[in-house]
């Protein structure tokens, strides 16, 4: 687990889509004067313990400023 503090472009090309599907859930709060995104994924069904969480990722606001760029910038979101 971690907090990201970037996000950078990576020229790699996705060679294949994962096949497994899960929930995720996200959580924003302050933490030591700073607002925090969280993100939460839960195992699959087919995990020996679904529904369990599995893996975090948080990000500080210069993170989840980039993550909102890069998906407007990607996906043409308004």
């Amino acid at each position: 687990m971690a907090v990201v503090t970037s996000i950078e472009k990576d020229d790699r090309e996705i060679r294949a889509l994962h096949p497994t599907r899960l929930p995720c859930k996200y959580m924003v709060s302050n933490h030591a004067g700073q607002r925090i995104l969280q993100l939460n994924t839960y195992g699959s069904d087919t995990r020996q313990n679904p529904g369990k969480q599995s893996q975090t990722l948080q990000f500080d606001e210069n993170a989840a400023s980039d993550l909102f760029n890069l998906l407007k910038r990607e996906y043409g979101f308004d």
